[in-house]
């Protein structure tokens, strides 16, 4: 398995600049935990922080996933690390991925002098194969003595497996008792169908918050931002996400809902770029489903949309085929009639009333889905609830990164 060598057409034009979080320092290094003479480890330290975390409810969950989710229903908090490899997901590796697990938290506790019930480790890549944990433990005193409050592009770039381009975003909110500052970072390309965390993703922030108001802020904010995304309709073993509230800034922001929003408009930034470089992938599309008589059910009917073949297939092609999104619907099990349905492309109304509309122009509709970016509404025509997903189209490249992802 190598990094994708062509960039995204839908990639930002550079990694942004993400401020420097109080009490975070990172760095990354190439241990060769997979494919050797590349940068595939990276280590976040913490002085002091407040850990929550959300995970993959996968059956097959790898041992970093069960070692991260064990540690988090602990109650302590204090000094605490994040250390990361790629190329090898320490998944269905048995009783050696739980030794893995236990010599690299070892080594890093050694050499950080922090508790090893503080570190927490994620590993992504390829699944089955022992993970050669000692060449991560070497690397770590490398780690540690290259620590620096600005290393979170480099460790971005640490963590990628297909992608094709490092993921980033910040943000700042002004609170009554000052500004506090997030910036997080994430991988993932493939593999995407998130439940209950995506890929990995690391967001850190310098605000003061207790652990249970922000795992319920985290919990709350990746509903609505990771799990709405998807690419191939596949939820790996080893999702994680985990953020980090080291308290530096001084500022309180306890029941502060502008705090919330802020740190889910940050997943949301880095949940579209997953979807932006999702495998293979030429358009970002939306899916936006109204009328519904639950949410729910909205969220049904945009997810058999958005993980069809048959409509990403057509989404690559520019292909304005919109009887698969009828199909779609009615494969959903959601509530439906037929005779309420309305779909539009963008602002272009294909059907409605169960009837192609009568001013549809299969033209205008064509030139819609030349566009790098799309929107497919429905409305159901049955109540008022509403749901939105994410996802991409669906091309040949996706079959060309996964036929030979171990080759």
């Amino acid at each position: 398995m190598e990094l994708g060598t062509k960039v995204s057409p839908l990639a930002p034009a550079r990694f942004p600049d993400l401020p420097a979080i109080g009490g975070v320092r990172s760095s990354s290094a190439a241990a060769g935990s997979a494919t050797r003479g590349r940068t595939d480890v990276m280590l976040a330290l913490m002085d002091e922080a407040v850990v929550a975390g959300t995970f993959t409810r996968s059956a097959t969950r790898s041992a970093p996933v069960r070692d991260c989710q064990r540690k988090l229903a602990q109650s302590e908090d204090g000094p605490a690390a994040f250390l990361v490899n790629s190329g090898n997901s320490n998944a269905f590796t048995g009783r050696l991925g739980k030794e893995a697990v236990a010599g690299i938290c070892a080594a890093a506790a050694s050499a950080l002098g922090i508790a090893e019930e503080r570190i927490f480790t994620s590993s992504t890549g390829v699944i089955g194969e022992p993970l050669p944990w000692q060449r991560i433990a070497e690397a770590v005193p490398a780690l540690r003595d290259a620590l620096d409050a600005g290393g979170i592009e480099p460790a971005a770039r640490a963590i990628m497996t297909t992608d094709t381009f490092p993921k980033g975003a910040s943000a700042e909110v002004a609170l009554p008792g000052g500004t506090v500052r997030i910036a997080g970072i994430a991988k993932g390309s493939g593999m995407i169908a998130p439940d209950m965390a995506t890929m990995l993703v690391y967001v850190f922030t310098d605000a003061k918050v207790g652990r249970e108001e922000l795992q319920e802020i985290v919990s709350t904010a990746c509903d609505r931002t990771f799990n709405r995304i998807t690419v191939d309709s596949d939820t790996s073993t080893s999702d994680t996400l985990l953020v980090a509230a080291t308290g530096a800034s001084g500022v309180d922001a306890s029941g502060e809902p502008a705090f919330a929003q802020a740190l889910q408009g940050v997943f949301h930034d880095l949940a579209l770029q997953v979807v932006r470089d999702g495998e293979g992938a030429t358009k970002l599309v939306e899916v936006r489903v109204t009328g519904a008589v639950s949410e729910a059910d909205a969220h049904r009917v945009a997810m058999a949309i958005a993980n069809s073949p048959l409509v990403k297939t057509a989404i690559a092609g520019e292909d304005a085929n919109w009887g698969r999104i009828v199909m779609a619907v009615g494969k959903s099990g959601a509530e439906a009639d037929r005779d309420r349905l309305a779909i539009r492309f963008g602002d272009i109304v294909v059907a409605r009333d169960g009837f192609r509309a009568p001013d549809y122009s299969e033209e205008a509709a064509s030139a819609y889905m030349r566009r790098q970016e799309l929107e497919i509404g429905v409305d159901l025509g049955l109540g008022d609830a509403t749901a939105a997903v994410w996802t991409c189209d669906l091309t040949h490249g996706y079959i060309d990164i996964n036929a030979d992802y171990r080759s």
